[in-house]
């Protein structure tokens, strides 16, 4: 007797089972959607570089308040990057990948709309917590949708890959779309990328079991509060001065958010900053090395951007093309290192890598209007790449080697909090000597304009108080030189931790014997 295929069928094949994906079978689509999130996220912190002179323009930011463009962004997401991946592990990571996709759309619509500079930064703050809850769990969705074994790793090579790329696609995004549309567009553009993987998500990616935990939403306010206070005591002193009570009070608040943020997470049952990962030498010594290259790094970006454009007169195009060498020797240093880690061990990349990082800023400090690209610009920058392409990788596997597997992704989010972070505070350092410095030199190009300049020129300098070309030109160089002197210091810092703190084990040289990392975001 043959049963009815009804009476025959499999419950569970009639019933998927709650948060399944409605179109099973499709790990292309749901690696794309993935992918997707994450490309977005990171070409965010470069896309908008690019369109910096026009938004400054537009929205009639100083240059120092600009630095908050970047900031308001870095600081968000770093800060709260690690509450992010504990939300996905508890709420679903599905869930709340979707929740940090829609908040970052949303904020972008915002941001491209805005009227007023506090209206930018807005958004940017609310880009940064989007991308936070989005980023750490659609990395961790991998696990959840791609079997263990070659195809989660051809899955973690594609994430690595849109991580490594998406920050050369974000120069060329925001130039074209910068020159041919306008400043907005680079944050318009998330609109429609974002509303798509809203859709798709649901569609073609599992939902992952959750887990008990609980949220530190004391200690990620408090050290998120307390960068931006410190942040913003930098720049604020950039503006003013040392003395300026705004300032201090800004410095204040920073040092007693700070030390609130340290006695939570010593008592906090499941502190969003596990500070147990520090006890390793050569893992703490990764964090300082990450935290002084990349606050050198995020300065140097910021403020060639503004050179190239305002100085060198280029166009947002050729500013973008400008800088995709830089991209080409980060991948080459990143190859490199990626090939003999397992021969040599991470010290000698460290400490290879941050010597050309401080060679490459050191040549910075002698940039002038009269630099040409190859000699003032892309010489030091190719230098410079380089040597963070040799510490990228090297940093990554350094800082999850030895980690029991469920602590590996709190130590790897630690490396890209500090990365943010570090980025948002060397910032803020490098705008508090380029205001000081610029400022000075205006006070002697000033005479100067007044003596050579013609009629025209000085009544629209009496209107806007903004010195013309090539008195600008003097000011702008000379302020972004001096940065460039404190952004070398850090890396010196970060080359002592190589070369002072890390230690290279036998145990550790196995442990990255054939290791591939999924690379940094």
């Amino acid at each position: 007797m043959t049963a009815s295929p009804t009476s025959s069928a499999s419950p569970s094949l009639q019933q998927p089972k709650p948060g399944a994906a409605r179109r099973q079978g499709h790990p292309n689509i749901a690696l794309a959607v993935i992918a997707a999130c994450q490309l977005m996220v990171v070409l965010d912190a470069t896309i908008v570089n690019i369109a910096l002179p026009h938004i400054q323009d537009a929205l009639e930011f100083s240059t120092t308040d600009l630095t908050w463009v970047v900031s308001a962004y870095t600081l968000t997401f770093g800060g709260l990057l690690l509450l992010g991946g504990r939300a996905g592990d508890i709420l679903g990571r599905r869930r709340v990948f979707m929740t940090g996709i829609l908040l970052f759309t949303a904020a972008s619509l915002l941001g491209g709309l805005a009227q007023e500079p506090w209206q930018l930064l807005l958004a940017r703050a609310l880009q940064g917590v989007g991308g936070a809850i989005a980023s750490p769990t659609s990395l961790a969705l991998i696990t959840t949708t791609f079997p263990e074994g070659p195809e989660r790793n051809r899955a973690f090579g594609v994430f690595a890959a849109v991580s490594a790329g998406g920050g050369a696609i974000g120069l060329l995004a925001g130039g074209m779309l910068t020159e041919w549309l306008d400043w907005r567009w680079v944050l318009f553009v998330n609109v429609p990328i974002g509303v798509l993987i809203a859709v798709l998500t649901p569609m073609y990616i599992n939902e992952s079991e959750r887990h008990p935990g609980r949220f530190d939403i004391a200690g990620a306010l408090t050290s998120t509060l307390g960068m931006a206070a410190l942040v913003y005591g930098f720049i604020r002193a950039a503006e003013e001065d040392w003395q300026d009570k705004v300032a201090i009070g800004s410095f204040v608040a920073a040092v007693v958010l700070l030390l609130a943020f340290a006695f939570i997470e010593t008592r906090a049952k499941e502190p969003i900053t596990p500070l147990r990962m520090f006890a390793d030498r050569n893992r703490s010594g990764t964090y300082v090395i990450m935290l002084s290259l990349a606050a050198a790094m995020f300065g140097m970006f910021f403020y060639i951007v503004l050179f190239v454009q305002n100085v060198l007169g280029y166009s947002p195009i050729s500013a973008g093309l400008a800088f995709l060498p830089v991209t080409v020797a980060i991948g080459l240093g990143a190859g490199l290192s990626q090939r003999f880690l397992p021969t040599f061990g991470p010290k000698p990349f460290m400490v290879v890598g941050s010597t050309l990082a401080v060679l490459g800023l050191g040549w910075q400090t002698f940039i002038s209007p009269d630099s040409s690209y190859v000699g003032g610009v892309l010489g030091p920058m190719l230098v410079f790449g380089f040597g963070m392409g040799l510490n990228f990788v090297t940093l990554t596997l350094t800082a999850v080697s030895g980690v029991a597997q469920h602590e590996a992704g709190a130590a790897s989010g630690l490396l890209n909090a500090m990365q943010q972070v570090g980025g948002s505070l060397g910032l803020a350092i490098l705008t508090t000597v380029f205001g000081t410095a610029s400022s000075n030199e205006a006070d002697k190009q000033v005479p100067k304009f007044l003596a050579e300049g013609s009629a025209e020129q000085k009544a629209e300098f009496a209107r806007s108080h903004q010195l013309p070309a090539p008195w600008s030109h003097e000011v702008l160089a000379h302020g972004i030189s001096s940065a460039f002197i404190p952004a070398a210091a850090m890396a010196v810092v970060g080359l002592a931790t190589a070369a002072l703190v890390i230690r290279v084990r036998k145990s550790d040289l196995e442990a990255l014997a054939g290791t591939a990392g999924p690379g940094i975001g």
